[in-house]
Formats: C-alpha cells, structure tokens, sequence
C-alpha cells in the first residue's frame, strides 16, 4: 500500500517552492554548505501488559529544520510551523553563524533513483482490533506454553517518516521511510525466584510480517527460551578469560566500543582513540568491519541520509587495518575526503551528524562450534543488555543477558551477571578466530549521540577474543 492519499507535501500544502528557494540561499550566502529539512512523522505503539491493553498511543508531528554552516561553525534553527514567515525566522537566526560569509559551497550530494525499501504507512497494514488480538495470542501462547510464566509484556510499534531536502543549488530529495517492531518480554518464576527473558524484530518493512502467527510465535518463544535458562543460571565467574561471542546481535558490543570511535567528527577531533590510526593495524588479521546503510528494508539502512547523501557501503577496517571513518558532509569537507552517507539526524529538531547505520563485521571460515571448543575456561556470550563506552579510550562495559560457562571446550550451566570489560581497540587485535555464521540483529537496535536517538543495525559471526575480562560474582 503506498501513500498517496494525504501525503506530506510541504511544497503544495505550505510554502512556495520558489519561496523557500530564495529564502534558504539568502540564509546560505558565503556558507560552505546547509539545507532546509522538512519533516512529517507519525508512529503508534500498543503495549499489552500482564493480561490487560495498558497504552495505546499515537503521535504525530511536523516541522522543518535550516542549517547553515561555515567551517567548523554550524547555525541551526528549526520550528513546528511550516510557513514562509517561519522559515524567514529560522533563516535570520541561521545565519548568525556566516558571519560575513565568504565560504565556498561544497559540492552537492549526487541525486539516486535507489529505493531500499518500500514508500508504505505501516500503521495502515491492519485495523486495531487485528493488533490487539495479535497481543492478546501472544500473552495466552506464553501462559499456555509453560505454567512458570507470570508476567507477559508486549508491543507493536509502528511509524512513517516523510523527509524532503532542499539544497541550496536548487535539488530536492524526498523520502517515506517506514519502521515496524515487534517486542516480547517475559518473566518466569519458580520456588521463589523470578528471570526474565526478551526477544523482538522488525525493520523497514510492513507491519504484516510481524503480526503472522508464524513470527510472533517464534519471537514469543525466543523470550521465553531466554528467561528459563535464566532460571537455571549459576552466578558468572569473574578473571580475564577467553570469550567467545555469538553471531548477530552481539555485533552491539562492536557498534559501541569501537563504532562510534570510527565516526569522522570524533577523529577530526582528536578525540577517538582511532584518530590518527588510518593504515595502521587496529585489529586482529581477518578483522573487516564495515558500516552499510545500503541492505534493503534493515533498521539503520537509508536511501539517502539526512543532507541528501546516497547511503554507501564503506569499509571501515579491512584485514585488521584501518581503512576508512563514516563521515557526514561536515565532517569529511574539513578532513579533505567524500562524505559516506553517514550524516543523520533524530528529526526536523536536529542538526546531522556522523552516525551509524547498519555496522557489522564479516565472517571468517571457522565453525563455531569448534571456536567454543577452544576455550579452556571461559564463558560463551550470546545475548547482551545495556552497556557503557568512553569513545575517547574506547573503555566498555556490557552486560550479558545469556551466557554459557565453558570449560574444557564443553557448554556447561548458564552464568547470571556477567559483565564483559575492557577497551575495543585492545579487543579487536585480541580477536583469535571468525566464525563462518556471520548474522545480522533481528532490527532491535536504537543508538544514542549528542542527545540524539536514530535506528541502527548491527551484526557479526561468533567471535573467539583471548583474555577479555569478565566481571561476576564468583572467583574464576
């Protein structure tokens, strides 16, 4: 079902295209680049607590954001009305910034018929009682599948954003993107003692997907599989130790500990712990990461980012070297390379900036199975939780939420409590073996910079590192 009916068109609804034109140049004189970003989102969630439909949301919003940006200084000014009045506003305090001008405008981001996914409002893809009823299975397929369960959580979310872009040489870019999630939380007890497991999905696809018996039901499952190994663990050891990684959305410890320390704003300010690095090793041979907002209907992918850029494929460490840092417009004139198609922002509310899309690193020829059997004494990490990462030193700490006590090469009980510590520059080059089942997230991911928040994906094999250090509650 594509959007035609009611589509946002702020071009035939609010402003003179000619207008807006005049305006946003007089704003950009002597800038070296800038844009006008126009915005309309709406998104709904349904969350099914314990038995009972607890919220039922729906939001919606518009405005249109104007940047101006001469050198390292950004001016940015944004509203909720769409208006010329507004946008003559927005460009007067915008302009502060020029000063006097005398900046030359960068070369204009490359227009692209790419379509990675397609132009639909997944909230239109079933009528409410269809929803709730899809949460209402889901809470009495978890109750009847094991009589430990005592609390059921669910939510369906679903959202459209519409963008238009106009530069200031005149070229227009416009975007529906769509996002749909499914997640499922539950909790288990017996003889007093209650874990938790959660699972979900989705992407920038339609909301049918989702709501199939077929998915939901394993999504269901998954979560319910996590909480009752939970329910059997023992408390983590704690020492330096190998650790293998599983595949997928273990990947959140790379975008995290080393990611964000591959964004250009970081490096162009000395802040990383990777600036100044480029060439050099950085990582264990075999070790390619790359960042892809290219692969069609994922959670981080983009037709173009938000300054018009085509989203690209960049390859950030090749073989263990570093190649390469992901780059918005900004960010890649003053360091003298090509923008990658990083530059995003939450909303119309926001200025861009370097960011993620979908990072992963590839896979090696090894079978995982055999990567566990290496370890001595150590732990298998499959699911993790929250974590903390300084980008400046690129120290990390993570929570796992399902891990595997391993010694001599055999899975034994499951570990609560375990953390992983360290710095991702001394992990990589501790990274020991790929394996061959390299896997991206089910598209769960959200990242947060600078106050923003902006959907990512990311994704690995399993991964064997020699002597990370594993905080828990019992001696190694």
């Amino acid at each position: 079902m594509t959007i035609d009916e009611g589509r946002f068109d702020p071009f035939q609804s609010a402003l003179d295209r000619d207008q807006a034109q005049k305006i946003l140049n007089g704003a950009l004189a002597g800038a070296n680049d800038g844009e006008l970003f126009l915005e309309r989102r709406r998104s709904e969630a349904l969350v099914f607590d314990d038995g009972r439909l607890k919220t039922a949301s729906y939001d919606a919003s518009q405005g249109f954001g104007l940047r101006a940006v001469r050198g390292a200084t950004t001016g940015y000014a944004h509203a909720t009305e769409i208006s010329a009045p507004a946008l003559q506003r927005a460009a007067r305090t915008a302009r502060l910034a020029i000063e006097a001008g005398g900046g030359k405008l960068a070369i204009a981001p490359q227009k692209s018929n790419r379509r990675l996914y397609d132009e639909i409002n997944p909230m239109q893809d079933a009528e409410f009682p269809v929803k709730l009823e899809t949460l209402r299975a889901i809470d009495a397929h978890l109750r009847a599948a094991d009589r430990r369960v005592v609390q059921v959580s669910a939510t369906i979310a679903a959202s459209v954003q519409e963008v238009f872009i106009l530069r200031p040489e005149g070229t227009l870019f416009s975007d529906v993107r769509p996002m749909t999630r499914l997640n499922v939380s539950v909790i288990v007890e017996q003889d007093g003692r209650r874990e938790s497991g959660s699972a979900g999905g989705g992407g920038r696809t339609a909301l049918t997907g989702l709501l199939d018996p077929v998915s939901w039901t394993a999504t269901a499952d998954e979560a319910l599989r996590i909480a009752l190994v939970n329910l059997r663990a023992i408390p983590a050891p704690a020492g330096a130790m190998d650790v293998a990684l599983g595949p997928g959305w273990p990947g959140i410890l790379l975008h995290e500990a080393i990611g964000h320390g591959l964004e250009g704003d970081f490096n162009r300010k000395k802040t990383s712990a990777f600036a100044g690095l480029m060439g050099q090793r950085v990582a264990a041979r075999g070790v390619t990461v790359l960042d892809d907002g290219t692969i069609p209907g994922r959670r981080g992918s983009l037709s173009f980012d938000d300054e018009g850029t085509p989203s690209h494929k960049t390859t950030l460490i090749e073989d263990g070297i570093l190649v390469g840092y992901m780059q918005d417009r900004q960010n890649a004139r003053l360091m003298g390379v090509e923008p990658t198609g990083n530059g995003r922002r939450e909303s119309y509310a926001h200025a861009p900036m370097p960011r993620m899309t979908n990072t992963y690193m590839l896979g090696g020829d090894a079978d995982p199975a055999a990567l566990v059997a290496e370890i001595k004494d150590g732990i298998h990490a499959v699911g993790f939780g929250g974590g903390q990462v300084d980008i400046t030193n690129g120290k990390f700490v993570f929570s796992c939420t399902e891990a595997y006590r391993v010694r001599n090469g055999r899975i034994e009980a499951p570990v609560k409590g375990a953390t992983l510590i360290g710095d991702g520059a001394t992990a990589l080059k501790k990274i020991r073996a790929l394996g061959n089942d390299m896997a991206l997230d089910p598209g769960m991911g959200n990242c947060g910079k600078g106050g923003q928040w902006v959907p990512v994906g990311v994704g690995q094999p399993t991964v064997l590192i020699g002597g990370l250090t594993v905080g828990g509650s019992e001696a190694g």
